[in-house]
């Protein structure tokens, strides 16, 4: 099967390739800038995920960024960090937007993540590039990635690589 690719935002572009990074199945993360084709036409934050299908279908990637990010809220960020999933295909935006709706059972509040046809890619300076696994002590990374690597763990243990993930690492 050959691998596939999906654009996802939500949160901090260095959260989020932790998160994807972390995947049985997934293949590579880009992490950088993503505008949607002609509704926005703006940027925000996210990663560009590459991987096997065969390994990890494209509907529990989408459950694991709802639950990765703060899928629900229309906070004042929302600009910089664009809850979204950008599909390249017809065929992908319409299996995204179907997710969401079964997907939004598992929620109390309404979902805000929107669907969009990925438009354009920016990627970030190569600095910040894995910069998890690059700097895992650093307070940002103690503060904000590793929670949510905990909660992927917790709740998705089934999809973590678990030779990426170190779980024997005190936050587990």
């Amino acid at each position: 099967m050959d691998n596939k690719k999906i654009a996802l935002g939500g949160g901090c572009h260095w959260c989020t390739e932790a998160v994807f990074q972390s995947l049985l199945g997934v293949e590579k993360v880009e992490q950088g800038f993503v505008s949607p084709q002609l509704e926005l036409n703006a940027f925000s934050e996210a990663v560009i995920v590459h991987f096997n299908p065969g390994l990890i279908p494209l509907k529990a990637l989408i459950a694991i960024h709802l639950h990765t990010h703060k899928s629900t809220s229309d906070h004042s960020f929302r600009k910089k960090y664009r809850s979204a999933i950008y599909a390249f295909t017809e065929e992908e935006i319409i299996e995204s937007k179907t997710f969401l709706e079964e997907l939004q059972k598992d929620f109390e509040e309404a979902l805000i993540t929107k669907v969009f046809h990925f438009g354009d890619f920016k990627p970030s300076e190569a600095q910040f590039h894995d910069y998890y696994f690059n700097n895992p002590n650093k307070p940002f990374c103690e503060t904000y990635i590793s929670p949510k690597l905990r909660l992927l763990i917790q709740k998705f243990g089934g999809w973590v690589n678990h030779e990426k993930v170190n779980t024997s690492h005190e936050w587990t």
